[in-house]
């Protein structure tokens, strides 16, 4: 007889561990609160245009790839994957205006802008952060890692040495360049994963490689197709997708999770228990009240905190912006104060750094002819920073739209025809993450060593958590390799249960 498995939320890390479970022989079944599949990674429409919610840079799509290859699938059968040249245009406050490029000629050509003979530091710099993406492949990218200790059995000293353990992300590009423009660009590559440049280890810099050396990517037809392929194996692999309905509680027996509860009093037994919610948010309103769980939460709370969350414009437009390339980023004038802004006094930036993702530059049938989809995002703190004072979300449109049309962006307000808006409070009404972080946990050289909360509950047995609070981290591909890997720490978890 198959073992059970529970998936409780249908986003990609979900999703990811559903089908990775279905192929190792489990029956799965996916509980999902929302009407449909995809967590942030979401669809809207209107008036002829359409919206990726969430996620709209598709990088290292070969974890897609190693995902259905696992359960025999080839990604192709199921979207498009194209790459995206020039990969940024980047705006800066004082006019200047660079693209970032993976091809290296026009890179250094474009970094001849703002500095002198950019092709010893870059080319020194690229190797740098390939090194550190070549280390990841070795262990972050192939193992679920904890801590320290994990991290030290995949590596050899020099190794780790390797890993620039001293510094953050700041500091080595800042020793790399000397040069307020590339220093800005390249420490903005963080934001990927929603962390702090001043503060997060230097390893992250691996994301410039992961850029620049495997490129940039959309899915044909919207980011959301991602979704739809995963829906589509699911089906094939027959998991059990069960929407529009909340999982209540835990059920626990002694130390160890047996299934879950839902909102109709329904009890649903299996032999695990996966989390897509956080594990912060899955603890404080799933489990049931123990000083075990109170102690775990505050233990979670000091290591962890979320990363930042987001006022999410969009906008049809009754024009097309031709200066804008399919993703654009309006920095801010003192990126310095921006992230203290951010991160330390918990308010949103008084000049944040803006990006607009026009996906109709890529894909005509996201938008009707003559009109573009603004995908406008500013990163803003998230709502349980205790400094946080409440948000007029109005009044910081106001701020957005201004500097928008400011630094370039002319007659964008006349030019809306359409627009909906989303609010921290909406991504954690919407999706659960810890105040409506969006990408999982920040990470922090000093609090947590860059490291995410362990995929395996330190609580309980047989309950395991995916997605962006959990090892690798938040975005598409780490998200989806997130429930790879705890798939693979649950097959290793059973072996060492029968052995004698």
């Amino acid at each position: 007889m198959k073992k059970k498995a529970i998936v409780v939320g249908a986003g990609l890390g979900g999703m990811s561990a559903a089908i990775r479970l279905s192929g190792d022989g489990y029956d799965v079944k996916v509980i999902e609160k929302n009407s449909n599949i995809g967590g942030k990674l979401n669809r809207r429409e209107g008036k002829g245009f359409t919206f990726d919610t969430g996620p709209s840079i598709l990088t290292m799509p070969w974890v897609l790839e190693q995902l259905f290859e696992s359960v025999h699938r080839r990604l192709e059968d199921y979207i498009t994957v194209e790459r995206v040249e020039p990969q940024w245009r980047t705006f800066f406050e004082d006019g200047t205006q660079l693209d970032v490029t993976s091809d290296l000629p026009q890179m250094l050509e474009e970094m001849a802008k703002v500095t002198e003979r950019p092709n010893r530091k870059f080319t020194d710099f690229l190797s740098y952060t390939q090194d550190m993406y070549e280390l990841c492949m070795k262990s972050f990218y192939k193992y679920s890692i904890s801590d320290l200790k994990d991290l030290k059995s995949h590596h050899k000293l020099s190794e780790l040495l390797q890993m620039d353990p001293m510094n953050t992300v700041a500091k080595s590009t800042k020793k790399q360049f000397d040069n307020k423009y590339l220093e800005q660009l390249f420490n903005f590559f963080v934001m990927y994963v929603g962390s702090n440049p001043y503060s997060s280890p230097a390893i992250l810099n691996q994301l410039v490689y992961v850029q620049l050396g495997l490129g940039i990517h959309y899915v044909k037809g919207g980011m959301y197709k991602i979704a739809e392929a995963m829906g589509s194996v699911m089906d094939e692999l027959r998991v059990d997708v069960q929407l529009n309905t909340p999982v209540k509680q835990l059920v626990v027996e002694g130390e160890r999770v047996v299934g879950v509860e839902t909102e109709d009093g329904t009890v649903h037994e299996a032999d695990i228990v996966v989390s897509n919610l956080e594990a912060i948010p899955a603890y404080r309103r799933l489990a049931p009240s123990s000083s075990k769980v109170k102690k775990e939460i505050k233990s979670l709370e000091k290591k962890y905190d979320p990363t930042v969350s987001g006022l999410v414009l969009l906008l049809g437009t009754d024009k097309k912006f031709d200066h804008l390339k399919h993703h654009n980023f309006f920095f801010s004038e003192d990126p310095e104060k921006e992230f203290k802004q951010i991160f330390d006094q918990g308010k949103p930036a008084d000049d944040p750094t803006i990006y607009i993702g026009i996906s109709s530059k890529s894909d005509d049938s996201q938008a009707p002819a003559g009109k573009d989809n603004l995908f406008v995002l500013t990163h803003v703190p998230p709502m349980t920073n205790g400094k946080r004072k409440p948000i007029d979300w109005d009044q910081y449109r106001e701020v957005v739209l201004d500097k928008l049309e400011r630094m370039g962006v002319e007659g964008l307000r006349d030019s809306i025809e359409f627009e909906y808006r989303f609010t921290p409070e909406d991504l954690e009404s919407l999706y659960g993450p810890n105040g409506g972080s969006i990408y999982g946990i920040a990470a922090d050289r000093k609090t947590n060593g860059g490291f995410k909360i362990p995929s395996k509950s330190q609580v309980y047995e047989g309950l395991y958590f995916v997605g962006g609070s959990t090892h690798p981290g938040g975005g598409v591909p780490m998200v989806t390799l997130s429930g790879q890997l705890t798939a693979d720490l649950i097959k290793e978890q059973e072996k060492e249960a029968v052995k004698p």
